[in-house]
């Protein structure tokens, strides 16, 4: 936490860090239990960084805090803070002529990914990926070839590759992105291609919808037997007093013909 902007409004990501330095604090012995539960009241009301900062300022952890950042972008928030690693890419370039290639599975995406395709194909799949930054390029030329850029939902993505004779897929774009998500420029050149870019989820969360919808499934498959259950067991009820409703309106309908014959008859019958 910084003294340097003690009136800035603090974020529910600033409270949480605060909170994880008590935890560690906690864990280590520096803080008894009462005085942490103290102090993580105090974070999660706190409003203000000039309130925070006072709350790990005596504990080791609270001086290495991060700064507030001062820019437009925002701090990478959930999935993506470890996502965005920093350093080097694990890959920084690939090449098919006449053949194909594949970036895919967990690696690193660097700042700039170039690639290249003759004749050939290539797939960038970033679904798993970490990124050296939270703004990076996959510059792609295709000549009389393809390649597809893979994007997991959350990722902002920009096309601005040129297309003779072939294109750039510009579907995905404009999408807005998650906050702290990284953003994903797609840029180069198509003679005789083309550049696509979809958006996917990976195969594990995929697979955790499928699960999600069976059991939806599953669920409204046991409402129904238990409404079924209740209605048979409502039927004998009914049937049970069908009889006294039917002998009811059997006796009405007898009194009221009854009654229709003594208007019918002639004065002096009775």
């Amino acid at each position: 936490m910084t003294d340097d902007t003690p009136d800035l409004r603090a974020s529910d990501a600033d409270r949480d860090r605060v909170a994880e330095v008590l935890r560690d604090a906690l864990a280590e012995g520096r803080l008894d239990m009462a005085e942490f539960e103290e102090r993580l009241d105090a974070a999660y009301a706190a409003r203000t960084y000039g309130e925070l900062a006072p709350l790990t300022r005596d504990l080791p952890a609270g001086a290495a805090a991060p700064k507030v950042p001062m820019t437009e972008e925002p701090a990478a928030t959930g999935d993506w803070a470890g996502r965005i690693t920093g350093g080097e890419g694990s890959s920084t370039w690939a090449v098919a002529v006449l053949s194909g290639f594949q970036r895919k599975g967990r690696w690193r995406v660097p700042k700039r990914f170039n690639c290249f395709a003759f004749w050939g194909g290539g797939e960038i799949d970033l679904r798993e990926a970490d990124f050296a930054d939270r703004e990076v390029v996959v510059n792609c030329v295709a000549i009389m070839g393809g390649m597809n850029v893979v994007v997991p939902p959350g990722v902002e993505v920009h096309v601005r590759g040129i297309g003779v004779m072939g294109g750039f897929d510009q579907g995905e774009e404009g999408v807005p992105g998650d906050p702290g998500a990284p953003r994903v420029i797609v840029t180069g050149f198509a003679f005789w291609g083309g550049v696509g870019v979809e958006r996917k989820v990976t195969r594990a969360e995929r697979q955790r919808l499928k699960e999600e919808r069976r059991r939806e499934r599953l669920e409204r498959k046991e409402a129904r037997k238990e409404l079924d259950a209740s209605v048979r067991d409502d039927v004998p009820d009914a049937h049970r007093w069908m009889p006294d409703g039917h002998r009811a309106m059997l006796d009405a309908h007898r009194d009221r013909r009854r009654g229709d014959r003594r208007e019918r008859r002639p004065r002096g019958e009775d």
